[in-house]
């Protein structure tokens, strides 16, 4: 018989939310759900959608995840309800309260989000901020898993620009006991509040931060990559595309990695810039396959957060 476990904390707005067991709970419930040996249900309940960022896996990753938990979802734009008129976060969190059961926030500042779960008395999930990106992790090491079976010995080496998602990568890979490698040029490492998050948790010899691409991947297990510039960076992406020509995955980096490497890729890419077509349409990709565990990981979190 399975039995719920709820997560100690009501919200998911960090990868921090979750303790280790936590996360892989969630994880061995996902691949249930994948692998079709559980059927899960939260019939009735509604999730709300608020995405002030443009979104394709995220967005219907998680209505399917709804969908086949038996609740519905409503998409609240910004742009065609109140929110994108000024409304304050702490009423229109307020009143959703009494009509949604979790929302799902896809926005800029961390901040925002934090105001939204202060209001919002009922569960809310960080879908992306420009901080971090927890249900992508949750994927990622669902993935990781099912191709390794544990995270035993694991050696992850993200390239490129230390941002949301490495982010979370690095946090929950320390939760875990990964060891993490950021290969990133100068002056784009990861946000200094994650490094020192890593140190409160005693778990910064898992971090390694390099500006060397060569050395960050002899030997690693999984190859990671996102686009070099974000969302909203879109003004600098000419001088970011000068910064990181160095930092694409190619058969050459790939080469130097374990022989039994994987390759990730969050999504959108842009091939030729952060990873080559050859890589991504290779033996060694697992990236269509991550891209489907959004919805497994979404599900099961779901599933988890809501009562």
């Amino acid at each position: 018989m399975f039995e719920l476990r709820k997560p100690e904390k009501s919200h998911f707005l960090s990868s921090l939310d979750l303790s280790p067991s936590e996360i892989i709970y969630i994880i061995d419930i996902a691949l249930k759900l994948k692998n079709k040996r559980i059927k899960l249900e939260r019939e009735n309940k509604v999730l709300g959608l608020i995405f002030d960022k443009a979104s394709t896996r995220t967005r219907v990753s998680f209505e399917v995840a709804m969908s086949r938990l038996k609740g519905t979802t409503i998409e609240l734009n910004p742009s065609t309800s109140q929110i994108g008129r000024g409304e304050p976060i702490k009423d229109t969190a307020r009143v959703l309260s009494r009509y949604c059961d979790v929302l799902a926030i896809r926005t800029y500042k961390q901040s925002d989000l934090e105001e939204y779960a202060k209001w919002f008395k009922k569960p809310v999930i960080n879908a992306l901020t420009d901080l971090e990106h927890p249900c992508q992790a949750l994927a990622d090491f669902l993935t990781i898993k099912e191709v390794f079976g544990d995270f035993n010995n694991i050696v992850l080496t993200f390239i490129g620009d230390g941002n949301n998602v490495a982010n979370s990568l690095i946090l929950c890979g320390s939760l875990l006991g990964v060891e993490v490698r950021i290969a990133t040029p100068k002056g784009f490492e990861p946000d200094a509040s994650i490094v020192n998050a890593v140190k409160d948790l005693n778990n910064d010899k898992l971090l390694k931060i390099y500006n060397d691409p060569i050395s960050a991947v002899e030997g690693a297990n999984v190859l990671y990559t996102d686009v070099w510039s974000s969302m909203g960076e879109e003004k600098e992406s000419k001088k970011k595309d000068r910064n990181f020509k160095d930092f694409c995955i190619s058969k050459n980096l790939l080469n130097r990695a374990s022989k039994d490497a994987i390759v990730l890729h969050c999504l959108p890419a842009y091939r030729g810039k952060e990873i080559t077509d050859e890589i991504m349409e290779g033996e060694q990709s697992k990236i269509f396959d991550q891209a489907e565990n959004r919805l497994h990981v979404q599900q099961a979190l779901l599933y988890s957060l809501l009562s």
